[in-house]
């Protein structure tokens, strides 16, 4: 079955233009069999998808939920729960790494680096501290996406190869022209979001591939310095400023999902 596996609604992602029903209507038509949503630290999309999922219009198309969780110290990092999870925990950027892979194996989930060697600022391999020893906490790889240069592309692809984990590809679109550039084709059948969970737990057959987009001028002011620590000023302020509410949600997780009561002990 053939996927997208990184893409931006504009139901859930400020910066996204691109409807749901487009991402729908468009991957039906190149025959995909569907595609993950991946919102920025925002779940607003798949439950603007679970709205309209059971009109007969969408009876073959598959959509996966997930959500591009922004870490403290690792950039930026894809996370699937098992079905109907949406914990506003997730929702608040700013979690350490760790601690966030934790959390997501103790749900039954599965996480991994979204583009690894992409801008330092937002990317896993770009934090000193990541360096690549939590790789051993992942599941899985983006190897390919179609924001990234060539080179970020081949790269991740050999920390995959290197930590023999299986590899993921996504357009990260935000804008229609990108849709079905970038496909993961998974030998086994995923109709929602614990089948995905269960193949790469039997490690299933995933080849992943793509066609990186032409550089834009919205690409080059990204990769630009200045860009860069502004985005890790950004980033690093908002998760201090975040700490109190995010405290607050890994409280109510016990309320949430009926947790046992030695949770918090042990996250």
């Amino acid at each position: 079955m053939r996927f997208d596996l990184h893409c931006h609604t504009k139901e859930g992602s400020f910066d996204s233009k691109i409807p749901i029903t487009e991402y729908a209507t468009k991957y039906m038509m190149l025959g995909y069999d569907g595609f993950m949503i991946t919102d920025h630290n925002s779940y607003k999309g798949c439950k603007a998808w679970d709205e309209i999922s059971n009109r007969p219009e969408y009876n073959n198309i598959t959509v996966l939920k997930g959500i591009e969780y922004d870490t403290k110290d690792a950039g930026h990092v894809l996370v699937i729960l098992p079905d109907g999870m949406y914990p506003s925990l997730l929702q608040i950027r700013g979690m350490r790494c760790k601690k966030l892979a934790h959390l997501v194996h103790f749900f039954g989930g599965i996480l991994g680096p979204a583009h690894p060697f992409g801008i330092p600022s937002s990317s896993t391999m770009g934090f000193k501290l990541m360096s690549e020893k939590l790789l051993s906490y992942m599941d899985f790889v983006e190897v390919f996406n179609t924001c990234e240069k060539p080179l970020s592309n081949e790269l991740a692809m050999e920390l995959a190869d290197k930590y023999n984990l299986p590899g993921f590809a996504g357009t990260d679109a935000h804008d229609s022209q990108y849709i079905g550039m970038a496909y993961t084709d998974i030998a086994a059948d995923i109709h929602c979001n614990n089948d995905l969970i269960a193949a790469i737990h039997n490690e299933v057959t995933i080849t992943a591939g793509g066609v990186e987009r032409e550089e834009t001028l919205k690409g080059k002011a990204k990769d630009h310095w200045i860009s860069q620590i502004g985005y890790t000023i950004y980033n690093r302020g908002i998760a201090k400023l975040s700490m109190p509410a995010r405290k607050l949600a890994h409280k109510n997780l016990f309320k949430e999902y009926n947790l046992d009561s030695d949770y918090l002990d042990k996250y």
